[in-house]
């Protein structure tokens, strides 16, 4: 019987391509017409998701997407098991 090659190591973890598939918080803040570094300042410095709509002049909503995402995936967003 042949033994299929795996992606997964003995432990169960896979090894994967280490790219992402989600886009990067920097490309998405650009997008959205807001600075980089002031986001991340206004993270830091707990600013409203209201406040810093009105700072950037931007939707409540992006800025909640925004924030989301960076709690969620952080910066770069990349995946993969190597």
């Amino acid at each position: 019987m042949r033994e299929e090659s795996s992606n997964y190591n003995n432990n169960g973890q896979g090894r994967f391509p280490p790219w992402s598939r989600i886009q990067a918080l920097p490309e998405m803040v650009r997008e959205a017409g807001v600075d980089y570094d002031q986001f991340i300042e206004c993270l830091k410095n707990g600013l409203s998701s209201e406040e810093m709509a009105w700072k950037f002049t931007v939707s409540q909503q992006t800025i909640e997407r925004l924030k989301e995402h960076f709690f969620r995936y952080g910066i770069s967003s990349v995946e993969g098991g190597d």
